[in-house]
């Protein structure tokens, strides 16, 4: 068991007490999505199942895997967690993605868990709704052959990066 003063499994650089540990006991509720990102994957460092059961949307709990979900927190030694991209889950919006990388050790081998999951804000508080592995594919703007090319160069984009080689 994680002690309330020992660094908390998600990162932060915040102690386990002032991080992860007030959203795991119920005491507190996540108030963005990377913080409910950051306290399941605490809640897999410290085998609370029940956590990642219960920040599932309501709806979407009928395929959680227990059991299985379980056995890998018991089986694994979590190392550490990456956050590498965070969008959307601000004041009035209702939806946000955090993409993520957990570090983890399983039958002596590194081994990480890259994913990129959505969360949706419902009855005032965030819950997980999905993920799929890796980056998700994020909408780009097209830019228009007499546009400013994105490079920052001041040319239109067809004499610059839009030059077919």
């Amino acid at each position: 068991m994680i002690s309330g003063t020992a660094a908390c499994p998600c990162n932060s650089g915040l102690a386990f007490a002032s991080c992860c540990e007030p959203y795991l006991t119920g005491a507190k509720l996540p108030p963005l999505p990377e913080a409910l990102m950051r306290s399941r994957y605490s809640a897999f460092a410290t085998g609370n199942i029940g956590y990642l059961e219960e920040t599932l949307l309501p709806g979407t709990r009928d395929d959680f895997d227990r059991k299985g979900a379980a056995e890998w927190a018991a089986a694994s030694e979590w190392t550490g967690l990456e956050v590498r991209h965070t969008e959307g889950g601000g004041p009035g919006e209702d939806k946000g993605v955090v993409e993520f990388v957990a570090h983890y050790r399983q039958d002596g081998a590194d081994r990480v868990h890259h994913e990129t999951a959505t969360f949706k804000r419902q009855d005032g508080r965030w819950w997980y709704v999905d993920g799929i592995m890796g980056v998700r594919p994020r909408q780009v703007e097209k830019i228009g052959r007499n546009d400013p090319c994105s490079c920052g160069s001041g040319k239109k984009y067809k004499k610059c990066c839009g030059i077919a080689a």
